[in-house]
């Protein structure tokens, strides 16, 4: 049996001050920051260790991990990629979710946020937010640097990274985490569960709490469950 442990990273300040972050680079809040040091704890506690690791290139998501192979007290190669980063919400970004839900409404604002396949208004590119002018993405291609995403559009990335990198280490029986964020990892888990659009929405990931896979040696899911 192959054992997958992922991690939605610790709570961010951006979560804290109740805002759309996205593929803003914000730091861990203080809880935050004692939640992944928790997780780290649990895992040795339960007697987990890891060969190797995979992140986004948000620093809530290397933090946490760094935090948690800390209390491992084990170094092992990190893969770092966009591909596992959040879900981008577009010009939300940095705005305040209930002051974004008085000026468009709570229905609106559920779609954004609830809805598998609709997007957040986008970004243009002479905006000071706009991820092209980050240097962590000057290798990407501009059509992969996107300007808003739905749920779908961020499945489909995150699946694409497992299939052509973190899929081969499993089915070497490496022992993997993944530690990354709650729309990505949502995206891992419909695609691993096979779960409908209307499943997906529904599917909450807790902060700093490591979630372990059971996985057969074809990566067919038998159960998962919170460590």
């Amino acid at each position: 049996m192959i054992k997958l442990v992922l991690v939605r990273h610790g709570q961010s300040v951006w979560n804290l001050e109740n805002r759309f972050t996205g593929w803003t680079d914000v730091e861990l809040s203080e809880n935050g920051i004692k939640e992944a040091k928790e997780a780290g704890k649990l895992l040795k506690e339960k007697g987990y260790t890891f060969d190797v690791a995979y992140t986004s290139v948000l620093k809530r998501a290397n933090d946490t991990l760094k935090y948690i192979l800390n209390e491992l007290k084990i170094d092992i190669p990190i893969h770092y990629n966009w591909r596992l980063n959040e879900r981008h919400y577009g010009a939300l970004q940095g705005l305040n979710k209930d002051e974004t839900r008085k000026k468009y409404g709570d229905e609106q604002v559920h779609l954004w946020r609830r809805s598998a396949d609709v997007r957040p208004p986008a970004l243009t590119k002479d905006d000071e937010r706009y991820s092209g002018n980050d240097l962590k993405y000057k290798d990407l291609q501009e059509d992969e640097i996107p300007l808003t995403e739905n749920l779908l559009d961020t499945v489909e990335r995150v699946t694409k990274y497992f299939e052509s990198d973190i899929k081969k280490d499993l089915l070497m029986k490496k022992r993997v985490i993944i530690v990354a964020h709650g729309n990505s990892l949502r995206g891992l888990m419909k695609y691993l569960d096979k779960l409908s659009n209307e499943e997906v929405i529904s599917l909450e990931i807790a902060t700093g709490r490591p979630i372990c896979y059971e996985l057969n040696d074809d990566l067919t899911p038998i159960r998962h469950y919170y460590i």
